[in-house]
């Protein structure tokens, strides 16, 4: 990127905003306040990216914010007011503004220690990176540039504007923040940083598993989390935030070859990502979280056989467990780590197509069992194809278009997403005569078993075959 298109993308965005801005700056300076646009809108500004989203940094103390907010803004919010933010909405601009401030970490605790500062400059050095520490002074819109952002930008580096060692001892979750940005956006992270990475990465493990967790749904929803991934890999602090990818990293031996698990999960995180638009095509973490972790059983699973040959036998069930213990340490929600374990357990399952030896019956199963992930699954399933042999793949791309034929087809004639049985439960207990309780749920275990094996029946079949049942159980 060249410094000229980096000059010219921040004039078109600051002419953009600038009505905006200004107005807010005059405000504060009418009150005797220093205001300055921060962060990322500045980054993203000089990147030729547009957001309606704006941070601010200001010499006001949080209760000065808030006068001002509340006689500019439409709407107004303080949550932040702890760590210094007031927050507003103006028509369609989302407004935040956060007091001159520095934060420290104390060896022990999870949570940064709050102290307000008195300069901009001072607000600028404590900031993670350089890229980030670059700020628009209001109204005059005059940028402030004291680490070389602008040049870091522009090369695509990131770096720390003082020591990286002292930046991380500050905040340990600038270290996932360097993968993050790497993900994000594509850079190259400088060899000073990597390495404080690499000496601290212990130090992440202070960080409260929350904060962790948003890094690192943020990283695996980025253009390229490869980049990210890789970094945390690398330096370590993977070891402590997601150590079942480096357990990925099987030892390999000359007389027992097998495929490299950790670059095949990479392969398939980065081509689940390609399908994205069977899901909507934006960044979906589900999806891509239950590629990064299909695998993940495979360690404790792997047996080596008498003739060279790998086997992984239930990795899928075992890599489901894994997955949920990680999920729940990093506190997901339950439906999330449901969504991604389900995944995982059943990414598998295809394998037993075959070349469309399945019955009817089998794939509504498939249906039956894959739920509301059925999307999810078919493009982890797709994505799990990392073969080199050309033939090979589509081969088994060809196979499972077959079982997504049926799957249309069946759904079509048969309503497959709400596969219920043909008698429903108040049916049942007036053929059999039985008050509500564990046999009406037998019997409707039998009579959805039966619609999957035959497909849709008439209420009169469905009836005699609830009586034969019956009867036979009796």
């Amino acid at each position: 990127m060249r410094l000229v298109d980096v000059q010219q993308s921040v004039a078109a965005e600051l002419a953009r905003i600038g009505p905006v801005i200004d107005e807010l700056g005059e405000r504060f300076a009418a009150a005797g306040h220093e205001l300055a646009l921060v962060g990322g809108p500045v980054r993203d500004a000089m990147l030729g990216r547009h957001s309606n989203d704006l941070d601010f940094t200001t010499s006001a103390r949080p209760e000065q914010t808030d006068r001002i907010l509340k006689s500019w803004g439409d709407a107004w919010w303080d949550m932040g007011r702890d760590f210094g933010t007031i927050g507003c909405r103006k028509g369609d601009w989302v407004v935040e503004v956060t007091t001159y401030r520095s934060e420290a970490y104390d060896p022990a605790s999870r949570k940064p220690e709050v102290k307000y500062g008195d300069t901009l400059a001072g607000d600028l050095g404590r900031r993670d990176f350089t890229v980030n520490a670059m700020a628009v002074r209001v109204p005059g819109q005059d940028i402030e540039d004291p680490y070389g952002g602008v040049l870091d930008l522009a090369n695509r580096v990131l770096r720390t504007p003082g020591r990286p060692e002292d930046s991380f001892s500050d905040d340990p979750l600038r270290m996932m923040r360097a993968a993050r940005f790497a993900a994000q956006l594509g850079f190259t992270v400088d060899d000073a940083v990597i390495a404080a990475m690499r000496d601290m990465a212990d130090r992440i493990t202070i960080v409260s598993a929350e904060r962790v967790r948003d890094e690192l749904v943020k990283l695996v929803c980025a253009p390229y989390p490869r980049r990210g991934l890789t970094l945390l890999v690398d330096t370590g602090l993977a070891d402590h935030v997601l150590p079942e990818l480096v357990a990925l990293k099987l030892e390999r031996d000359e007389h027992h070859r097998h495929k490299d698990v950790y670059e095949h999960t990479l392969t398939v995180l980065e081509q689940a990502i390609d399908l994205e638009d069977r899901l909507g095509g934006k960044p979906d973490f589900v999806s891509r979280f239950a590629a990064l972790m299909h695998d993940v059983g495979k360690p404790k699973t792997r047996k080596f056989l008498d003739d060279g040959t790998v086997t992984f036998h239930h990795h899928d069930v075992v890599g489901a467990k894994i997955t949920r213990k990680r999920m729940q340490a990093l506190r997901f929600s339950g439906d999330q780590i449901d969504a991604v374990c389900h995944l995982v357990e059943l990414h598998l399952r295809f394998h037993g197509y075959g070349s469309g030896e399945w019955t009817d019956s089998a794939v509504r199963r498939y249906v039956r069992d894959a739920g509301d992930q059925l999307a999810r699954l078919h493009v982890l399933t797709r994505a799990d194809c990392t073969t080199r042999n050309a033939r090979k793949a589509d081969r088994l791309r060809r196979t499972y278009d077959d079982l997504e034929a049926r799957i249309a087809r069946l759904s079509e004639e048969e309503e497959l997403a709400a596969i219920r049985p043909d008698l429903d439960g108040n049916q049942i207990m007036e053929i059999l005569g039985i008050p509500p309780g564990r046999e009406v749920g037998e019997a409707y275990k039998f009579l959805l078993e039966l619609r999957l094996d035959n497909g849709p029946m008439t209420e009169e079949d469905a009836t005699a075959a609830l009586r034969e049942w019956w009867n036979t159980r009796a």
